[in-house]
This record gives C-alpha cells, structure tokens and sequence, in this order.
C-alpha cells in the first residue's frame, strides 16, 4: 500500500523552491514552526527560497473577492468611481495584519511605515492611470491591465517584508526579493527579471523570501491573473533547477474531499504524475496551475504537495513518470457549477465539418471546454458555468437548428494505473444504488479520466457514493 512519499533527501546543501499560499501565510507561526524551522537549525537553514503570496483576504481587497465577486481596489477604479477610500481601507487592514505578528517579533513601526510608503507611491501611480483612462485618448484594456498590476504586488510585497522582519530578528540570514519591481523602470521580461533578481547571491548561505507576483514586459496578470504566485514559483524553479520544489497549502491533496466524504473516508493521494495534476486542474481542483506546472515537468522536477499543518507528513509527490504498481482509482473530484451546451442539427450525420465549425465558434469567444460527446446529429460540451457568453449562443443558434442549454455537475475518478475490467461497471451501480442518473459520460484511451455528468443536486452524494465503492 502506497502510505505516502519518502521525505526529501536531509542533505545539507539540497536546494528546494517552495510556495506559501495566502491562507498559510496568514498562520504565521506555524509556518515558522512547521516549515522554516521545523527540524532545521544552523547552516540547514539555508539553500532554500520561499515564494510567498499575500495574506488571505488581501488579494480580495485588492482586486475583487475571488468567490463573490465582490469590488476591490481595482473595480472601483475601473468604474471609474474614487477608489481612495477603498486604498485607504485597504491600508487600515494591511496594518491590522501586522499588529497580528507582534508576538512573532515583527516590528510593528517599520511595517506600517514600509506598507504606507508602498501604497501611497501605488496611489499615485493610479491617480496617473485614472487620469489617462478618463482623457479617452489610450487603450482602456491596456490602462486597467496595468492598475491591476499594479494593485496585485501590493499584496505579496507586504507579506514578503513582514516575513523577512521576522526571521531577521531572529538572526537568520536572509535576502528579501521583490520581483514586483516598484521603482524600477527597466523593460525586463518576467525571466529577466528574476534572472537578475537572484545573480550574485549565494543561496546556500541564506533563506530568500521573494514575492508571488512578478513584473514583467508581457505582463504576468494578462495570461494568468489571479494564478501569477504559482507562475512564479514555477519561473523560478525553472531557473534555479532545485531538486524538489514545494507547495504548503492548508490542507493535503486528497483522494477525495473530506469536507465532503469525511476525513477518517479519505487519505492524502502520497503519490501521482503530473498528467493527474492536468486532470485535476482541469475539473477546478488544482494542486498547481496547469501553466505553472508545465516548466516543472518538463525539467523533471518533482512537486511535492505539503500540508502546512502537519509538517511531519511527506505529503504528496508529484513526478514525471510515476504509475502506480496497483491498479487503483487515486482520487475521487469533480465540480457542480458547470453548463452543457448540446448543439442539434440533422444536417451533421455524414457532413465533415461541423464539429470544427462549433469549436471555431469557442475559440472566437474564448471559451475553453471540459467534456465533449457526439452523436449522428448532436454534439455536447460542457464548459464551466462562469465562462458563459450569450454571444457565443447566439452565434451557435444562428448557424444550427437547436441549442440546448443544462446546468449540470461532473464527477471523476483519476488515476495513472485504472485500466481495471468492472471499474466503469462497479461506478455506474454505485450511482444507480444512490437513484443518481447519468446525464452522459466519457472517458479517453489513456484511461486516466472517467467522467460522469449528473444533476447538480446529485454533485456531493455521487462524490460520496464513488468513494465508497472505488476510492
């Protein structure tokens, strides 16, 4: 039985990059205790760089609340509404998150004056943009895309210094790293600059606290947005070629929700390959984003998936080549707020075509997919519920005789060794036994994802009702 990975080698001098999510962050103390110093003192300390996003909420505050919706910094300025009351809330609050770590040793004085310092230099470089933005003489996607940078630095260059403060009262050597290039004007791309960022230094003598986000020539938001902090995490691993980089999220990666299941009903996955990482990032529940994740693989190094909480537990590898020895499911997931889009014609049965013609229709509207099935005269795909365009409806309704629209959920069983006879049977029984129909499902040759689409109210008794029968 796979029970997890073995910890990383305990050599001296074994370079890791690591990732701090923004909920982790905000438990300060345990990631000194738990990831900084767990096990470590002296030199041991060194050879490692940390990439650390903003404290959780403050992204949300920024920019607009990742789930709700709800207007930060960003919106009112793109309203063109006065957004300094909003700054100004926003700097209240990222004082209150200092006088939280206290206790820790962060001086208090020289972050808030840090902090300040910082917004007001953002603030004017926003009162310039809105400015520009009200003469209507620019590009308005241009002028917001850089407001929106520049907003999305002030988060992780706070949590940066105010990680760095610590550790440095606490006499360990360290070299802060702000990529987010505030007062410097060179025209660096986004390698250049942390290429720059990190010459001359000698990682084996020092911890290096360096920010999620990056600026860049190419903009790092205008493909990414909010998924930059991985972006640079996976530039940065790419470029120091450490020997295992490390993601500390709030929790394992599962083989199944245990906010849905039950904890004591799942188990960390211990080990996958990034293909599963794809699958699962793909259905909303990513380990890393797919982009960030493709520089890793295609270096060959390995991603490991740690709860920050439980600092004694390898957690999970993620590797290149990995299939498990056993025929087995290696995590159960899915998402409930999902669109099937069913395109009906009875002019498609024998007419080469008319597939393309659809997804020329998607591709014009940027609209990505994530299941397609056919028959003679139909063809469904399902796309997630937030990307909706009622001009890609229109355009689909104009060009074939009926569209339909259903809101549905998905559930999938992933895993790199599944090709097992019964599992596709034992599955669908198990929906069955739960009076749970199956819309429709897929499954391509690599066996690595069998999809099942259902009801929506039907998502979390099928998670559990697979579970139970396959995980």
């Amino acid at each position: 039985m796979n029970i997890g990975p073995e910890k990383p080698t305990e050599h001296l001098f074994m370079l890791t990059v690591e990732k701090i999510g923004g909920t982790s962050m905000t438990a300060l103390r345990e990631v000194l205790d738990n990831i900084i110093f767990y096990e470590r003192t002296g030199a041991r300390l060194y050879n490692r760089v940390f990439v650390v996003s903003a404290f959780s909420g403050v992204t949300n505050l920024l920019l607009e609340d990742k789930k709700t919706g709800a207007p930060g910094v960003y919106h009112r300025l793109a309203a063109r509404e006065d957004f300094h009351r909003s700054l100004a809330e926003l700097l209240t609050r990222l004082k209150e998150i200092n006088r939280q770590y206290i206790d820790l040793g962060l001086d208090v004085n020289a972050a808030d004056i840090f902090i300040e310092q910082h917004v007001r230099a953002a603030q004017i470089y926003l009162e310039n943009l809105a400015n520009i933005l009200a003469s209507g003489y620019v590009s308005r996607e241009g002028i917001l895309l850089a407001a929106r940078e520049i907003l999305a630095s002030i988060g992780e260059t706070h949590a940066a210094f105010n990680l760095t403060n610590i550790l440095q009262h606490r006499n360990v050597i360290v070299q802060r790293i702000d990529l987010g290039g505030f007062d410097d004007q060179r025209p660096l791309t986004i390698d250049q600059r942390i290429r720059d960022a990190f010459s001359g230094i000698d990682l084996s003598k020092c911890i290096c606290i360096v920010t999620g986000y990056t600026k860049g020539t190419e903009g790092i938001m205008r493909e990414f947005d909010r998924g930059y902090s991985e972006v640079t995490f996976s530039k940065i691993a790419e470029i120091l070629k450490p020997q295992e980089a490390i993601i500390h999220k709030e929790y394992h990666l599962s083989t199944a929700d245990p906010a849905l299941v039950g904890a004591k009903n799942c188990k960390p996955v211990g080990f996958t390959n990034y293909d599963i990482a794809d699958q699962l990032a793909d259905v909303g529940m990513e380990a890393i984003h797919p982009k960030a994740s493709k520089p890793l693989e295609i270096n060959g190094i390995h991603l490991r998936i740690k709860n920050t909480f439980e600092p004694a537990h390898p957690g999970t590898l993620i590797t290149r080549g990995y299939v498990s020895a056993l025929k087995r499911v290696e995590v159960i997931t899915g998402y409930d707020k999902l669109l099937m889009i069913d395109v009906y014609d009875p002019l498609m049965v024998g007419n080469v075509g008319s597939d393309l013609r659809i997804m020329q229709y998607f591709a014009q509207y940027r609209v990505s997919y994530t299941f397609k099935a056919t028959s003679a005269n139909s063809i469904s795909i399902v796309i997630w519920e937030s990307d909706f365009n009622q001009g890609l409806i229109d355009e689909l309704e104009a060009a074939f005789e009926k569209v339909t629209l259903e809101k549905v959920a998905m559930v999938c069983l992933l895993g790199t060794n599944m090709d097992e006879p019964g599992l596709l049977a034992k599955s669908a029984q198990a929906l069955a036994k739960n009076e749970i129909n199956i819309i429709s499902f897929g499954m391509a040759l690599r066996k690595v994802n069998i999809q099942f689409l259902i009801a929506r109210e039907h998502f979390k008794p099928a998670i559990i009702a697979l579970n139970k029968a396959v995980g």
